[in-house]
């Protein structure tokens, strides 16, 4: 598949959502993992370089599940982990994500990113209420793996 879509948003019950990884390979060797946050339903997803900001100020065009690239050679497993989306539904701020991910690289070597200290932590730079997501690899599809998102539901 070209990428896995998620719709299922629902602010009257859920502040925030969590997305677990299962050994997500993709097709084409050596390429980045985004995640791409729509606002109207998942018609359209923001794939502007500079809508979303990593590690500081640098210009992504997606949530970057990882700073390194994903290997799909033989014994290389892609990528497992936990992606958070916070508050997504609040359209007066910037929606925070944080990736903790192990990676197998391109190299064959794995790769523990997490937070902001391997580049985890992306920034959608547009105050709106994002209500779906899609994760994709920067080109190509996705060869095999599972992702399965969680709702945390509001406090009270």
């Amino acid at each position: 598949t070209a990428s896995v879509v998620f719709t299922q948003f629902d602010a009257s019950k859920y502040d925030h959502y969590q997305f677990w990884f299962q050994y997500l390979i993709p097709v084409t060797d050596n390429v980045l993992l985004f995640g791409y946050a729509s606002t109207d339903g998942g018609s359209n997803y923001d794939t502007t370089s500079g809508n979303y900001h990593f590690n500081g100020t640098t210009d992504v065009a997606g949530y970057l599940i990882g700073d390194q690239y994903v290997g799909s050679a033989a014994n290389e497993y892609g990528v497992s982990g936990n992606f958070q989306l916070l508050a997504p539904h609040n359209t007066s701020v910037y929606t925070h994500s944080i990736a903790q991910m192990s990676i197998q690289a391109a190299n064959g070597k794995y790769v523990y990113s997490v937070g902001g200290a391997v580049g985890g932590a992306t920034i959608h730079l547009v105050a709106a209420d994002v209500d779906a997501i899609k994760f994709q690899f920067e080109s190509g599809n996705i060869e095999s793996g599972e992702i399965v998102m969680y709702g945390i539901a509001n406090g009270t």
